[in-house]
């Protein structure tokens, strides 16, 4: 079975209620890019991703869309294998992980479709028909954001995130402290993520004034050679996130004790193929990470949710989805959802989403 079309669409997606904030950025409305793919027995095959922004990481929308333009050529007639279609992918373009991810999960969504298997058996095997979530608040005002954490609390999740950095660090320190106040001795698993907008000083400041609160630390400044400045010097978990932009990154911070966990998203890692040496790497270190991604709909919430459902759940964080941030699905049904914290993995072949494309209009670009 060999890649015999590619086409490209792209979809806005408006931030429910918004904006989304975080340190570096703040979100109204995203554009995603899909990908469909189609074989020469004539199944298709669906991909996505959708970058958070232009300052989150070094990704965007039209970097996607132009990636993708640039390697599309050289995959019609390459065949449907995963690891065979990663290295026509990186021979016909060096990096942008984040827009080879698109084709990655495509070609997954396919191949399952044709053996008429889960995309998860093509990862090694789910191994829960349930995993867990969890909620992200944006940057806020202490008290709401104590507020909201009680009621995600309350709703089932059992992990939180709470979005710091961007103001003055007393405040985020204000944010912690609250709450916890809120979800102490609930069994409410907490991590503080600054998403690389604190200088080293700020992020040691807060880790020295909460030193009774056991959240985990997520990448609290911007460089490797900061977190490893920070290192020795607190007390509380390090987790990497932005900063795990590939498999090497990864192997040299869970080879030098580094970090205590990753926050890893499919998309920047490269999509499944990728994401799946990478759950590899931190079961045999023994590494707690979580399978979520920047952004995204049905097609992205599928691809995290089905890698997730592999993973040795003591070492899985939990899934973020932007599904309760957006609005409608791709398809006739509700898509991927989570209920009580928790979400549904999809049981039937490929991603286990059904798409309307007429939903995004006509490709931007096609082969």
């Amino acid at each position: 079975m060999k890649i015999s079309s590619i086409e490209i669409y792209r979809h806005d997606l408006p931030v429910k209620n918004g904006p989304y904030k975080m340190a570096n950025a703040e979100v109204w409305s995203l554009q995603t890019t899909l990908v469909r793919l189609t074989s020469d027995t004539g199944l298709s095959g669906w991909g996505e991703t959708c970058p958070v922004g232009p300052t989150y990481a070094e990704a965007h929308a039209r970097g996607a869309q132009a990636a993708l333009q640039q390697m599309a050529p050289a995959l019609i007639g390459v065949e449907v294998q995963p690891l065979t279609v990663v290295r026509a992918m990186n021979g016909a373009l060096n990096g942008h992980n984040y827009a080879k991810a698109a084709i990655d999960i495509a070609i997954h969504d396919l191949l399952g479709k044709d053996l008429g298997v889960s995309a998860a058996t093509l990862l090694g095997g789910a191994i829960t028909e349930m995993v867990p979530s969890y909620y992200a608040l944006g940057v806020g005002d202490p008290d709401e954001i104590a507020r909201l954490a009680l009621e995600k609390q309350k709703e089932g999740y059992q992990r939180l995130q709470i979005k710091l950095g961007g103001r003055p660090v007393d405040v985020d320190i204000e944010s912690i402290r609250k709450v916890w106040q809120k979800i102490a001795g609930t069994g409410m698993r907490l991590a503080v993520d600054g998403n690389r907008g604190w200088t080293t000083r700020d992020a040691l400041r807060v880790c020295r004034e909460c030193p009774d609160i056991p959240f985990v630390l997520e990448q609290p400044s911007n460089r490797i050679e900061d977190l490893e400045k920070i290192r020795p010097q607190i007390q509380h978990a390090l987790y990497m996130d932005e900063s795990s932009v590939d498999l090497a990154t990864v192997i040299r911070a869970a080879g030098t004790g580094l970090v205590d966990g990753f926050g890893m998203k499919v998309t920047r890692i490269g999509g499944l193929q990728q994401m799946a040496a990478f759950r590899d790497i931190c079961e045999a270190v023994n590494l707690p990470h979580t399978c979520d991604d920047a952004w995204g709909g049905d097609i992205i919430s599928a691809a995290c949710t089905l890698i997730a459902a592999t993973v040795k759940p003591s070492l899985l964080e939990g899934v973020w989805l932007a599904a309760p941030m957006i609005e409608g699905s791709y398809g006739p049904n509700e898509g991927v959802r989570i209920r009580d914290g928790h979400i549904r993995v999809p049981d039937s072949p490929g991603l286990g989403v059904e798409i309307d494309e007429i939903r995004f209009g006509a490709p931007i670009a096609a082969w």
